[in-house]
C-alpha cells in the first residue's frame, strides 16, 4: 500500500501540467514541515488557533496529492483544536512520520 493515491495525484498532475508539478510538491515539501513545527510551537504557547489553522492547511495540502491517510492525522487534530483540546498525546510524532513516508513517495513522483 502506498501513502499517495495514484490516481489522484495523476488528476492534478494532469491538471497543472508536468512542470508545474514538481513545483507543487517541492512547495508542500518545504511547507508542510514548517506547519508541523508550528504545531508544535502553538502547543507550548497554547495557541489553539495557530495549531487549527495549520493542521487544516497540512490536510487540505495532502488530500491534494492523495495523502489520504496524512490528512486524515492532521484531519484529526483540526477536529480536536476546534474543541480547545490540546491534549494531543503522541499524534503529532505520528503524523511527522506519516508526512516522512509521503515525501518519499513524492520526491519518487517527480518528473
Amino acid at each position: 500500500m502506498t501513502a499517495i493515491d495514484i490516481t489522484t495525484f495523476n488528476e492534478l498532475k494532469q491538471m497543472s501540467g508536468e512542470d508545474f508539478i514538481n513545483e507543487l510538491i517541492d512547495a508542500f515539501l518545504d511547507d508542510a514541515p514548517n506547519m508541523i513545527k508550528a504545531m508544535r510551537i502553538a502547543i507550548a504557547a497554547r495557541d489553539v488557533e495557530t495549531f487549527r489553522r495549520n493542521a487544516h492547511s497540512l490536510k487540505s495540502n495532502a488530500n491534494t496529492f492523495g495523502a489520504a491517510e496524512l490528512a486524515g492525522l492532521a484531519r484529526e487534530l483540526e477536529i480536536m483544536a476546534k474543541d480547545y483540546n490540546l491534549n494531543i498525546g503522541n499524534r503529532l510524532e505520528v503524523l511527522s512520520e506519516a508526512l516522512k513516508v509521503v515525501a518519499d513517495e513524492l520526491k519518487g513522483l517527480r518528473v
